[in-house]
């Protein structure tokens, strides 16, 4: 049979924590609704759409949002509800087909291509999973279907809230041009502000600049990236845990980072998310990667090779510590990320100290079972980013 020309699907929950809450409170729906806190320094984590058409938004300040919707319903967050639910949302994706690529709780890529001879097409297969979704698990998901990843994520968010947006390989140019510059992956206030002294302001103006031109407005590295991105250019497959080739998280900061103390603390956090689903993926890891880019969007990459593979968040976490001394000169940064490649099967080879390995590899086995049951936010590391007060 043919291929499909547009196999990749990218599927992403509508307000997801509001939804969830919903789900228990069915008094919320139709209401203008945020997850978050309540404090003087508490901001909204989720907004349903309809205090988003006040205006309110996710990281906006709780005490802000009040103020543009005084009619706002903030509901605490339950995060290990939304674990919960969100392996129930995973199944469903899992049930139609193997090649999922989770980004979040609540979005992911798939790969449909192998549904050929069950469905006429992937905008079928798309319907069919949307309507899986609200039946067995009760909220909304919108779905982008196209060639590559970067355009499926487009369509999705284009398809909000509830729907449903094919982009056809013919007209994904035009498509993405039709897209404002902050769209691209890589375009943020500062991008924007460089690109706007060129009199770059839209996508389609983007693809048109000469490329020496966009060298010097963002640099070589950043101007290639988002020339492939304006002309639709995104070779990268749908990778599952256990067939990637690297298992990473990363976080770019609203504001650059100067203090090397916070820099550790998100890199705590991200050695614990990496580590455990490098332990889901049924693997351990020999090299670490520590990626950084800074506020003049020079990004560098330091990696370390460990003795014995790994999969515990602390080893991990201390590699990443060792390469972060060898990659900061002073800049402030905008960007940190930690990953894990070259995999084994899960255990390693022996270290000369067996007892402390295998307390260890107790320890993230009861680390699992307790987020297993009772959802990913229970447990953690001391000193992670969103635990501190």
């Amino acid at each position: 049979m043919d291929p499909w020309p547009e196999p990749i699907l990218h599927v992403d929950m509508d307000a997801f924590f509001v939804e969830v809450e919903r789900l228990r409170r069915p008094d919320l729906r139709g209401r203008p609704v945020a997850v978050g806190g309540t404090s003087s320094r508490s901001v909204v984590a989720s907004a349903s759409y309809e205090a988003r058409a006040y205006g309110v938004s996710s990281a906006m300040p709780t005490a802000k949002a009040m103020r543009m919707c005084p009619e706002l319903v903030m509901v605490p967050a339950d995060h290990s509800e939304y674990g919960r639910i969100s392996g129930l949302v995973f199944d469903v994706f899992r049930s139609f087909t193997p090649a999922v690529e989770g980004l979040s709780v609540d979005e992911a890529f798939l790969d449909v291509s192998g549904l050929r001879r069950h469905y006429p097409d992937p905008v079928a297969v798309a319907k069919s999973m949307r309507a899986e979704i609200r039946s067995q698990v009760g909220i909304p998901a919108s779905v982008g279907i196209a060639a590559s990843k970067f355009v499926a994520k487009l369509a999705s968010a284009a398809a909000k809230p509830d729907g449903l947006r094919l982009v056809r390989t013919a007209d994904q140019v035009e498509f993405i041009h039709s897209l404002p510059l902050g769209a691209l992956w890589g375009v943020g206030p500062a991008t924007m502000a460089a690109l706007a002294r060129f009199g770059i302001a839209t996508v389609a103006e983007l693809a048109a600049t000469d490329p020496v031109v966009l060298a010097k407005a963002v640099g070589a590295g950043l101007s290639k990236h988002l020339l492939d991105l304006a002309h639709g250019r995104d070779p990268r497959a749908v990778e599952t845990e256990s067939a990637a080739k690297s298992i990473s998280a990363e976080e770019t900061f609203e504001r650059d980072l100067t203090d090397t103390a916070r820099m550790e603390s998100v890199l705590r956090s991200q050695a614990d998310r990496v580590a455990e689903r490098v332990r889901r993926a049924g693997l351990s890891a020999r090299t670490v990667t520590l990626k950084v880019r800074f506020a003049d969007f020079q990004t560098v990459t330091r990696s370390e090779t460990l003795p014995v593979a790994t999969s515990n968040d602390l080893e991990i976490y201390r590699a990443g510590l060792r390469l972060l001394e060898r990659a900061l000169d002073g800049r402030p940064v905008r960007l940190l990320g930690l990953g894990c490649s070259g995999f084994d099967s899960e255990g390693g080879s022996p270290t000369l100290n067996l007892d402390a390995r295998a307390r260890r590899v107790e320890l993230d086995q009861a680390v699992d079972a307790i987020r297993a049951r009772f959802g990913t936010e229970t447990i953690g590391p001391a000193n992670r980013p969103d635990r501190q007060k």
